[in-house]
């Protein structure tokens, strides 16, 4: 491992890790939410989306230089991307179902592919660039499902005690953004820590076999 792919990953594994922290406590918010409308989807997507997109743009734009560079105006373009989405979503908090279908799939959408072009543009010669692609696929996943959840969506079910319900449109696109910010952050979690971790291996290990080949050589 070179010493330029060190030093980035020294700087961008923190960049993955707090892109996570959004990301889970929109999941834990909307967990432990028992209002699951689009005024709610549309105010929860909106603080996410502006605090994501500023670390993607911020933080993330600094870090990727050197051998992951390529990355860098992508990088910036899905974090303004993302916080104009935010925005928008604040904006037309009392908007309805259409809004919140329509903000969060256009979003997915262009962030999406943005981040999974980028990264397989870079496999196999930026560090980080399997992250992108999974990254980005996950969020294209979340725009498609949006856009097949109808906006009319009302289905009667009754549980197990007998106690009627409906399963609308707002409730499922909430949990389906709630569930995407959980597999998204825990996989950002895992990846900031095995680039953490691959920092420092290759290093040790080279010190740690210099002594032996000196001693064959002589």
């Amino acid at each position: 491992m070179s010493e330029d792919e060190l030093t980035f990953r020294a700087a961008y594994w923190p960049v993955l890790l707090l892109r996570a922290l959004p990301a889970l406590a929109l999941a834990a918010f909307i967990t432990f939410s028992s209002d699951h409308s689009p005024s709610l989807g549309l105010v929860a997507f909106g603080v996410f989306a502006l605090l994501s997109g500023l670390i993607t743009a911020g933080l993330g734009a600094r870090a990727l230089r050197g051998p992951a560079a390529r990355l860098r105006t992508s990088a910036i373009a899905q974090g303004a991307i993302t916080v104009v989405a935010g925005v928008a979503a604040l904006l037309a908090r009392d908007g309805g179902v259409l809004v919140l279908l329509y903000v969060v799939s256009v979003w997915a959408v262009v962030t999406g592919f943005l981040e999974l072009v980028a990264g397989l543009r870079s496999r196999g010669r930026v560090p980080g660039a399997t992250d992108a692609i999974t990254a980005g696929a996950l969020t294209v996943v979340l725009a498609v499902a949006f856009l097949l959840v109808p906006p009319d969506l009302v289905v009667q079910y009754g549980g197990v005690e007998q106690r009627e319900g409906q399963l609308t449109a707002p409730v499922v696109a909430v949990g389906l953004l709630g569930a995407y910010a959980a597999i998204v952050g825990v996989f950002l979690v895992i990846a900031a820590l095995s680039m953490k971790w691959g920092t420092s291996t290759p290093t040790a290990t080279s010190a740690a076999d210099a002594p032996r080949t000196t001693e064959s050589a002589s």
